[in-house]
């Protein structure tokens, strides 16, 4: 496959959807760790085991769902299913690594609702302190990867300053902003040698639409939402912009979604807080911690209605960001502008990671020294001893249970 100026369609899928589907839904039940373990797991299943693509390839496609806000291993499977079955081989990959972990939160949803006043037992704090833990190591993690030296550390914290005092989803943008603006000046090198040429059946045409109805939808969706008062247009902004908006993985959505429907009533910061831990437990993208929000939202549309408004909301940036792109990767990769801007971008994203470590993850989840010892326990498990997410979330879900029996835990 050549690409000329990309200007002209890539190379005909060479499988089928029902194939991609098969595939990607297998993964979708055994995927456990976060972003980069999926990133492991599709290299292992389709570079050195079925050949779907090769090296080069698979690492360019990394970089681009790097580059790009989102969910970052969703959107390397939308892409490899992109180039192996075409259009429906790009949806059939995300139903099937989505489906499982949706289905299972909301699942959660229905049954934190069902059983009134669980959100005050001891094993739903217990995933509030496991979600303390998930979120510590993850902005470790990033830490060492994404701020390694002191200028862009000194970004993360003045990110972090920002978001704590004025905790609004217009400052975290504002921080992104920044931070691209930041790394634009200061932050630029060399771009990455050697090109490779992405295997997909996009046009120029159908990508520029896609990067025209991406911002569209985020621009015009909001004026839209003040003409017309319909609590599902709310929320399909509101999951639409968290979708557009967050780089860093799923951890990072975390505050965009907490500051833009807690405050409203729609959600309890208990429930959003214990679903987010449970969420941990589960297999497949993060970001199908949207359809639990969904399910137990206040207002109606809510339930299974609401999960799927606010999972295809969710989810559908991804899909345009894939899509709109692609034709355009190799000329943008070679910039040094570019390259800066995201560094300054990462950057910033680490600091509202940091901020929401402190608030909301800490403040409600660690309210007593039984909890900062529960919290210690499970970050010992993450970080040193490699545990899955799934596991610690169980062990946390029992400690708290159980230290909640221990007359000196009240």
């Amino acid at each position: 496959m050549q690409e000329q100026s990309g200007s002209t369609s890539q190379s005909p899928a060479r499988g089928t959807a029902g194939e991609v589907l098969a595939v990607f839904l297998r993964l979708g039940v055994s995927c456990f760790g976060g972003p980069i373990a999926h990133l492991g797991y599709f290299h292992d299943e389709f570079v050195a085991r079925r050949k779907w693509l090769d090296e080069k390839t698979y690492v360019d496609l990394v970089a681009l769902s790097q580059f790009l806000p989102g969910p970052a291993s969703s959107k390397v499977g939308i892409a490899i299913g992109l180039s192996r079955a075409g259009y429906l081989g790009a949806l059939a990959a995300w139903t099937g690594f989505t489906l499982p972990s949706a289905i299972a939160l909301v699942l959660f949803g229905y049954g934190v609702g069902a059983l009134g006043n669980a959100l005050r037992s001891g094993w739903v704090h217990g995933l509030m302190v496991a979600a303390v833990a998930v979120v510590a190591q993850a902005v470790l993690i990033m830490m060492r990867s994404l701020t390694p030296d002191r200028e862009r550390a000194t970004l993360a914290v003045v990110a972090a300053a920002i978001v704590m005092v004025l905790p609004t989803s217009v400052a975290q943008i504002g921080a992104i902003v920044l931070g691209a603006i930041v790394g634009l000046v200061f932050f630029r090198t060399a771009p990455p040698a050697g090109q490779v040429s992405l295997p997909h059946p996009v046009s120029r045409g159908t990508a520029i639409a896609a990067i025209v109805a991406f911002f569209a939808i985020l621009l015009i969706l909001p004026l839209v939402v003040v003409a017309v008062p319909s609590h599902a247009l709310q929320l399909f902004d509101v999951f639409y912009r968290a979708g557009s908006l967050v780089f860093g993985g799923g951890h990072v959505v975390l505050p965009l979604l907490q500051t833009a429907l807690v405050p409203r009533g729609w959600v309890s910061n208990d429930a959003f807080l214990a679903g987010y831990g449970a969420a941990q437990a589960v297999p497949g993208p993060l970001f199908t911690f949207s359809a639990y929000l969904g399910t137990v939202m206040g207002p109606a549309p809510n339930g299974w209605i609401g999960a799927i408004l606010c999972l295809v909301a969710m989810f559908l940036p991804a899909f345009l960001l894939v899509i709109g792109p692609l034709p355009f990767w190799n000329d943008l990769r070679r910039r040094s502008w570019a390259q800066g801007a995201l560094r300054g971008v990462n950057a910033a994203v680490v600091g509202i990671l940091l901020s929401a470590l402190y608030n909301p993850v800490w403040t409600s989840g660690i309210t007593k020294p039984s909890d900062f010892a529960l919290g210690v326990a499970a970050f010992l498990l993450l970080f040193m001893w490699k545990t899955p997410p799934w596991l610690v979330v169980v062990f946390c879900a029992l400690g708290a249970e159980a230290l909640s029996l221990l007359p000196l835990a009240h």
